[in-house]
């Protein structure tokens, strides 16, 4: 998915990672997403929870949006012209309805619910968007994973995995990218990471056997969700619930009526400096600089997508602001207190 803010806001990260230190109480950050619309008048709404002032990074995971249910007759659904990316990957996880993936790898590919597509742009791609005829409720959730140096100007690549329904106690999963309660992704990562959507039942509670060494995060799609071991609030939905780096195990606990849906996130922290603007992601500003002027030059870097029939061929990038894109702290925090 593109970020079609037509002002985006660049995000310049520190990572250093901070380890744990005692014990006790987990410590949870509520991180709370903002409403955007994917461009006109009808636009699709998405629930923004990364990046944001407060927390850029989550392990090497730079970008979540979270949209749905959206009622296409309503909203139009999904339709994302051509647009580029550099020194990441997409990992688009569904819910419901069907998105059309194109990209200038010839690339030709559906996204289905329970089904990852995990798109390297590297040196730079482009690809389209757009949610299929039969979709009447888009639902799901568009993340970004951000390449460290050593791999930042990789070639493309595409990987498409279904992963297996797992049952653990009441809570069932699908592990998408790393391992979790068992279960591991044979989808390589250029950092370690993990991705998963658990269903927890009203009532019910997971333990998980997580790495000390990983920041996680809690996105939750419906219900609400809490930490057993924390004193904070629950989540509610849309919210993502931050946990740092010293947690062996932790406790979700569904206390409502009403089942849960959650997207895990964790990794390793980066531990590099980057910067994101529109859909570029780089080193410094001069690097997001010659990305964007490569892209109105129709540059080889990216490519053309074949087949898309929308009237925007090459989605134009917005204009840059004034002044240098500047840096942001984004310490990893640490699990307990």
């Amino acid at each position: 998915m593109s970020n079609l803010e037509t002002e985006p806001a660049e995000v310049h990260c520190h990572t250093d990672a901070a380890p744990a230190e005692g014990a006790g109480t987990i410590r949870m950050d509520i991180l709370t997403a903002r409403d955007v619309p994917l461009g006109g008048p009808r636009a699709m709404t998405v629930h923004r929870t990364l990046p944001q002032r407060d927390r850029s990074l989550i392990g090497a995971w730079c970008f979540a949006d979270h949209f749905g249910p959206d009622d296409v007759a309503a909203t139009g659904g999904m339709d994302v012209p051509p647009h580029p990316h550099t020194g990441l990957q997409t990992a688009s996880w569904l819910f419901t309805g069907e998105i059309e993936h194109r990209d200038t790898m010839g690339n030709h590919a559906m996204v289905r619910p329970g089904e990852l597509n995990l798109m390297t742009a590297g040196h730079g791609i482009a690809h389209t968007e757009v949610s299929t005829p039969d979709t009447t409720v888009l639902h799901g959730v568009q993340l970004w994973i951000a390449l460290p140096a050593s791999a930042a100007d990789t070639a493309r690549g595409f990987a498409h995995y279904a992963p297996p329904l797992i049952t653990a106690g009441e809570v069932t999963a699908r592990v998408f990218l790393g391992e979790l309660l068992g279960s591991a992704s044979p989808v390589p990562t250029f950092t370690p990471l993990l991705g998963a959507e658990l269903h927890l039942p009203a009532g019910s509670r997971a333990v998980l056997d997580v790495r000390a060494d990983f920041e996680h995060g809690f996105l939750v799609d419906s219900g609400t969700v809490a930490i057993a071991e924390s004193a904070s609030r629950t989540i509610e939905r849309t919210e993502l619930g931050y946990v740092g780096l010293g947690a062996e195990q932790l406790t979700l606990v569904n206390p409502g009526s009403d089942s849960a849906r959650v997207i895990v996130l964790g990794g390793l922290p980066l531990g590099e400096d980057i910067i994101m603007w529109w859909n570029f992601l780089g080193r410094s500003h001069d690097d997001i600089v010659r990305f964007r002027e490569e892209w109105m030059d129709h540059s080889e870097r990216f490519g053309q997508v074949q087949g898309y029939t929308g009237e925007v061929q090459h989605l134009p990038a917005p204009q840059l602001p004034g002044t240098r894109l500047r840096a942001r702290e984004n310490t990893p925090g640490r699990a307990h207190d």
